[in-house]
């Protein structure tokens, strides 16, 4: 018995520091927090007499449908030299083809740019929670006050997965006082000059008469 004892006495700090390793949760917010990662694509496009060069624009378009653009890209040009002030407005066109709009400034240039041309951006952003699930910490032996090693995972890596504009998460987004109310109704308005598409009358696209 005496030796028994003993040995539950030498393992006791062992036992003790081992419940106390792990992530330390001590706040009310998580130290599990999102994290966002950039990643710039590049094309390099000829300008003739301040425009895209001939093909240029059917070049940019191709570019653009393998790079699969959609909401969430932030597209943009680098023309340090302002060599194609017209070939802003092509570019533009392409880019609202797809529903998106020019963003003013250009993320810093990681090469230099050949004269005679113009460079399209296309930044990606992407959201994660590195390290969750995170169940390095016991919680069954948690004697310092600390939440559970895995606390804020789930809902900070479904916010990451979940946000459109990840970049909002770094710096938000400013109210708007211009809004204009006949945006917030151009949905509604194109929903009630839709065609109605119901067959055999079982929707009315004229009132009834003579009532």
């Amino acid at each position: 018995m005496i030796k028994h004892k003993l040995l539950l006495a030498a393992l006791a700090p062992t036992m003790a520091i081992g419940g106390c390793m792990g992530t330390e949760n001590r706040g009310l917010e998580s130290v599990h927090q999102p994290v966002i990662a950039r990643t710039d694509y590049a094309i390099d496009l000829a300008v003739r007499g301040g425009t895209l060069a001939t093909g240029e624009r059917q070049r940019l378009t191709g570019w653009m449908n393998v790079m699969k653009l959609g909401f969430g890209d932030r597209i943009s040009i680098d023309d340090p030299a302002y060599e194609g002030p017209g070939a802003r407005g092509d570019v533009a066109a392409v880019v609202a083809s797809y529903g998106l709009l020019l963003a003013e400034e250009p993320p810093v240039a990681a090469a230099p740019i050949t004269p005679g041309t113009i460079r399209v951006v296309v930044s990606r952003m992407r959201a994660s929670v590195p390290g969750c699930p995170d169940y390095s910490r016991d919680s069954s032996h948690e004697f310092n006050g600390n939440a559970s090693s895995n606390y804020g995972c789930a809902t900070n890596s479904t916010l990451a997965a979940m946000i459109a504009r990840p970049e909002d998460l770094v710096r938000g987004r400013a109210a708007d006082s211009s809004l204009d109310p006949a945006t917030s109704t151009k949905a509604i308005d194109a929903y009630r000059k839709a065609t109605p598409t119901g067959n055999g009358n079982t929707v009315k696209t004229e009132s009834a008469k003579g009532n």
